[in-house]
């Protein structure tokens, strides 16, 4: 059943109350309500028992359940590595295989290569090569807002590049979700790999990165940025601090998937279940983590369970913006808002255009709100919705809302990534925003062409 301008009404709504309050969830919980209500002749007694009865429902789906308590579990090996003192031994080691590299290119090169190789969580990403880097990047006269800049474009990119990790299991999820209401036809996996050639925010910012590193490119503010004083420190680190005990972790993780890709697809990497493949990499993680880690008494039993459920608290927000995007995603497709978007547009808007529309509105609503995930859950339904039904490819709509909520998120102020950098890289965090926007401001320009190109031909 179709609901006319009041199935698009509703979305709208969602972006709207998202940018307002700055508050994904409550944008998420309200769009759902009302489409609820919508959905139950405008009864608000049946809308407020169909949207908890709906979001039980989504638990008789096994694909959401596993994605879920993958999302959850990340953050209890995560929990695991920073307790155990693995994070810290991991950074102690590169600290002092950075020496090697003593020069300007390379304290900001060492940065760039930590950015690019530990991808599974942006924060972490961006936490560790500062850290690591920092100290290399005072000595050389490498300024904090360069080294905020580097390690804040080497964390959510790639991170959205190389999807083996808890945006992986969110990307997967909403296509899925889309799949499975009909909206559009395909194997999740293979979209989600296509739409990575697509991602062109992300491969356009990471180039520009390494080519303001090797040329030592400054424009716009970072012209006026400079290095803070170089004072040595005075830490005790461990004397032969080893890398293993971080690595070796990821290595289980990151090889499961596609084992569990190859196995749940018979043979076929393209054919399996993605949903179950990172589940049982996170179980196996665990597994090799408390056989490890407590066999060499890096931890003890006791702390190793209570990393495991710190971890799993932690992650209780993404969560529930998970679990809400995909009853969204459900209700925007009870409501039969992409065919009524793709007649309302069709003979008006051409179907080429639409991909550069979707990533500018993408950007817009996570630059405003400050998080890419929301954007993410928002917008991806959307997306999906009104490709299937102007027949554009789905990877190239994928791609879209990915380069847009992470175009967006890069350049706002209050995103947690934009903060955490310039945190982590000991400046402020309006110097940081200021000198890395004219940079993101050229790979998005570039972005915004390549949709449009792609628009036509893809």
């Amino acid at each position: 059943m179709e609901h006319g301008i009041v199935s698009v009404i509703i979305p709208l709504f969602t972006i709207i109350v998202a940018i307002w309050s700055k508050d994904v969830v409550i944008s998420l919980l309200g769009g759902a309500f009302f489409g609820f209500l919508a959905l139950n002749g405008y009864n608000p007694a049946s809308a407020f028992i169909a949207l908890f009865d709906g979001v039980v429902g989504l638990f008789s789906e096994g694909w959401i359940v596993k994605t879920i308590i993958f999302i959850m579990l990340v953050g209890s090996i995560m929990e695991i590595l920073s307790r155990s003192g693995a994070v810290d031994e991991f950074v102690d080691f590169l600290s002092q295989k950075a020496q090697k590299i003593d020069s300007p290119r390379g304290a900001m090169m060492l940065a760039y290569v930590i950015g690019l190789v530990i991808f599974i969580e942006s924060s972490i990403t961006v936490m560790v090569a500062s850290i690591v880097a920092k100290p290399l990047c005072d000595k050389n006269g490498v300024s904090r807002e360069k080294l905020a800049y580097i390690c804040d474009s080497t964390s959510a990119p790639v991170c959205s590049m190389l999807p083996l990790n808890g945006w992986g299991a969110l990307l997967l999820g909403l296509i899925t979700a889309s799949i499975a209401s009909g909206v559009i036809a395909g194997d999740p996996i293979k979209i989600l790999l296509e739409a990575l050639l697509f991602n062109f925010y992300a491969i356009f910012t990471i180039i520009m990165v390494f080519a303001v590193i090797y040329k030592d490119i400054n424009i716009g503010p970072m012209k006026n940025a400079l290095p803070k004083p170089y004072v040595p420190s005075s830490a005790q680190t461990k004397p032969n601090p080893k890398p293993w005990n971080m690595v070796l972790p990821l290595v289980v993780l990151i090889g499961a998937v596609p084992v569990g890709l190859y196995l749940t697809g018979d043979g076929d990497i393209f054919k399996g279940s993605g949903s179950t493949s990172v589940y049982y990499a996170v179980i196996i993680t665990l597994l090799f983590t408390y056989i490890y880690f407590v066999s060499k008494k890096l931890i003890t039993h006791k702390d190793y369970f209570e990393s495991v459920y710190n971890g799993l608290g932690d992650m209780i927000p993404i969560t529930i913006v998970m679990i809400l995007a995909f009853l969204i995603g459900k209700v925007t497709g009870d409501l039969g808002t992409a065919k009524y978007l793709a007649s309302m547009v069709g003979g008006t808007i051409s179907p080429a255009v639409i991909p550069l529309l979707i990533f500018l509105l993408s950007s817009v609503m996570a630059f405003a709100t400050g998080t890419s995930w929301g954007t993410f859950s928002v917008m991806m339904p959307i997306a999906l919705a009104l490709g299937g039904a102007m027949d554009i490819e789905p990877a190239l709509m994928v791609a879209t809302v990915i380069s847009g909520g992470v175009f967006g998120d890069h350049v706002s102020p209050i995103s947690d990534t934009t903060i955490i950098s310039s945190m982590a890289a000991g400046c402020e965090n309006i110097d940081h925003v200021n000198t890395q926007l004219h940079y993101a401001l050229i790979a998005a320009g570039l972005s915004a062409i390549a949709f449009l190109i792609a628009g036509f031909f893809v």
